[in-house]
C-alpha cells in the first residue's frame, strides 16, 4: 500500500510532462567572401554551446528564395523547457556576437515549428541528410480544412513508403504548415520515374476523380506554396 501511495504521488508530475516536439528554426546568410570563416565559426559555436534540448542541426539551403543561406534547427524541446531557459549566459552570447555575427548579413528569420505526429509517416528524429521542404501558407479561417488535406495525403505517402514529417508554425508569422520529404534514397527520389505521379497515386487510394476534388479544396484553403532543397552539414552541427 505504501508503494502504491508513493507512485500515485508522482501522477500529477508525470501528467505535467511535455512531449519534446518543438523546433526553433532560424535562417542565416553570410557575407559572400566569408563563407569559410562563417562555417568554421558556426560549427565551433554549435559544438561548444548547443547540446541536449538545444542541439543544433545546420543545413545549407540549395534552392528556392533563400538559396545560399543556412537553416539552423534547435531542439527538439518542449514549451516548458523553452519557457524556463531564461537568458542565454554571457559567455554564450559573447561567443556568438564576436565569432559568428560579424560574418552574417541580412535578412534573418526565426520561427517555432511543432511536429505533427498524427500527420507524419516518420518519427520526428528519424532524420535524412537531404530534404525537400514544402511550405504551405493557409488562408484565414482555413486551418481545419488544411489539416484535413494533409491527413488525406498521409495515406498516399504511406502507400508508397514516403518519409514525410509534418510541422505547423506557432507564434511565427502567418499560419503555415510544412511537409518535409526526407530523401532516404537521395536525390534520385526527385526523378519523374522514381514514383508514379501524385494524381495517379491519390486516385488509387481514394478513387477516380478524387485528385481533382482535392486540388479544388487546396485552392480554397491555401494562399501560397513554395519548396526548397536542403542538405545537412554535420561539420557545422552539434556533436
Amino acid at each position: 500500500m505504501k508503494q502504491l501511495c508513493f507512485l500515485l504521488a508522482f501522477v500529477p508530475i508525470l501528467g505535467m510532462a511535455q512531449v519534446k516536439n518543438v523546433l526553433n528554426s532560424s535562417r542565416y546568410f553570410c557575407k559572400p567572401d566569408k563563407v569559410m570563416e562563417f562555417e568554421k565559426a558556426i560549427g565551433d559555436h554549435a559544438k561548444k554551446y548547443h547540446t541536449g534540448d538545444w542541439k543544433w542541426r545546420v543545413w545549407s539551403i540549395e534552392t528556392g528564395p533563400d538559396a545560399g543561406g543556412y537553416m539552423v534547427t534547435e531542439g527538439p524541446s518542449d514549451w516548458l523547457s523553452i519557457d524556463g531557459r531564461g537568458d542565454i549566459n554571457p559567455a554564450h552570447q559573447a561567443d556568438w556576437n564576436k565569432s559568428v555575427a560579424p560574418y552574417t548579413v541580412a535578412p534573418y528569420s526565426s520561427a517555432y515549428y511543432v511536429f505533427q505526429q498524427d500527420r507524419s509517416t516518420v518519427q520526428m528524429t528519424d532524420y535524412a541528410d537531404k530534404i525537400v521542404i514544402n511550405h504551405m501558407m493557409v488562408k484565414p479561417g482555413k486551418i481545419a480544412t488544411a489539416t484535413e488535406l494533409i491527413k488525406k495525403l498521409k495515406a498516399v505517402w504511406e502507400s508508397d513508403k514516403e518519409s514525410i514529417a509534418v510541422y505547423s508554425t506557432v507564434a511565427s508569422g502567418e499560419p503555415e504548415f510544412i511537409t518535409v520529404s526526407r530523401l532516404r534514397g537521395g536525390l534520385k527520389e526527385l526523378a519523374d520515374d522514381y514514383r508514379k505521379p501524385m494524381a495517379e497515386r491519390f486516385n488509387g487510394v481514394y478513387g477516380a476523380g478524387s485528385w481533382e476534388t482535392y486540388l479544388k479544396d487546396y485552392e480554397n484553403a491555401v494562399s501560397k506554396r513554395w519548396s526548397e532543397l536542403l542538405v545537412y552539414k554535420p561539420g557545422l552541427s552539434s556533436k
